[in-house]
């Protein structure tokens, strides 16, 4: 098993890096009724590690025991019938799953799925909550018609069904959502922070951490603990004893990106976009999201570019990421951006040396 998952805290008593909200959640669940929540803030920032612990703190271990489906409902979408395949995981308290997976249909899965899940209030409660626990990802990936008419679910079957929802940012959340829900902010951990929960892992193994070695893997990972565990593994995989100058790897998906940008550096040209693209396709099959793309290859392209192109070319990856979130195919953008980028670049060359 992974140190991620090993590791990640069962109940909110055990949670290192969230102690305040943790608490919170904790005198919530002791008033006997808790209302529907929202929890945002970066990822990796230990989210799903609160919501986790959360269900057990409100239902006990029968929370864990959860079930993997993927089940296709059919819909009626009023002139015609469509199928919608969705993975859901759930126990006999709650379910979660991710309306966003199935793109601009999301709408049908919050009118129809999540509906029908909500007006079932769980049979089996023994003295615990009367009410059934739907937890929604990527809330902010939902569509403006599904985030309304999750607005309506929330309302209408208050009294069977809790919901909690997750995302990165709340601002593209509906206001009438976000007014409806006990907001969250889950923040990202400071380097401290991860140092502290990289020390417990540790420990816990028995190993032996140089001086330092901890704190150099939490400045690498960007504040991202999910991230910080999974690179400290990865490192007492490679090579142990830890050595204090020991190189900490980056991931693999971060290397293809550097390659990606010193193609382009090399040649501006459609044949060379051409390439680009097929690398680009392999990054998004492998379920790197296309913002995370765009803000790495951004990151990358700065590194290497003089002081009087960075605004020009930071300025056109904001307008593509903005249209990225409009559109529905990710690739035309972040190819778009490349051509743009390399059309910039081309012409700086073509002034600066002739």
């Amino acid at each position: 098993m992974l140190w991620v998952d090993k590791y990640r805290p069962k109940t909110l008593d055990q949670v290192i890096v969230h102690e305040d909200a943790a608490q919170n959640l904790k005198k919530l669940v002791s008033e006997q009724d808790c209302p529907h929540l929202l929890f945002y803030g970066p990822s990796g920032s230990g989210k799903k590690t609160l919501v986790m612990a959360l269900l057990r703190q409100m239902f006990g271990s029968s929370s864990e025991k959860v079930k993997v489906e993927n089940k296709t409902w059919k819909i009626d979408a009023g002139t015609r019938n469509i199928d919608i395949e969705l993975t859901t995981l759930s126990s006999t308290h709650h379910v979660e799953m991710n309306p966003s997976d199935v793109g601009f249909q999301d709408r049908y899965v919050v009118q129809e799925i999540i509906k029908e899940m909500a007006k079932n209030r769980p049979i089996d409660t023994k003295g615990k909550k009367g009410f059934k626990v739907l937890v929604l990802n990527e809330v902010d990936k939902l569509s403006r018609e599904a985030q309304h008419s999750l607005r309506r679910t929330m309302e209408k079957y208050s009294a069977s069904c809790r919901l909690i929802l997750c995302c990165n940012s709340s601002s593209k959340v509906t206001e009438a959502i976000r007014s409806r829900c006990l907001n969250i902010r889950i923040n990202a951990p400071t380097e401290d922070q991860i140092v502290k929960v990289l020390e417990f892992i540790a420990k816990k193994e028995g190993l032996q951490l140089p001086a330092g070695f901890a704190a150099r893997v939490a400045e690498k990972s960007n504040r991202s603990l999910r991230r910080a565990i999974l690179s400290f593994e990865t490192c007492r995989v490679q090579q142990y004893p830890f050595t204090i100058n020991q190189v900490i790897s980056p991931m693999d998906w971060e290397e293809y990106i550097s390659e990606i940008v010193s193609d382009i550096m090399k040649e501006q040209s459609p044949k060379r976009l051409f390439q680009v693209r097929g690398k680009l396709y392999e990054l998004l099959i492998n379920c790197i999201p296309p913002e995370i793309i765009l803000k790495r290859l951004l990151h990358e392209l700065l590194r290497k570019l003089d002081a009087e192109l960075k605004h020009e070319v930071c300025h056109w990856a904001a307008y593509y990421e903005h249209r990225m979130r409009l559109g529905q195919k990710a690739i035309f953008h972040l190819e778009a951006f490349i051509a743009k980028f390399m059309s910039i670049y081309k012409a700086f060359l073509i002034a600066t040396f002739g």
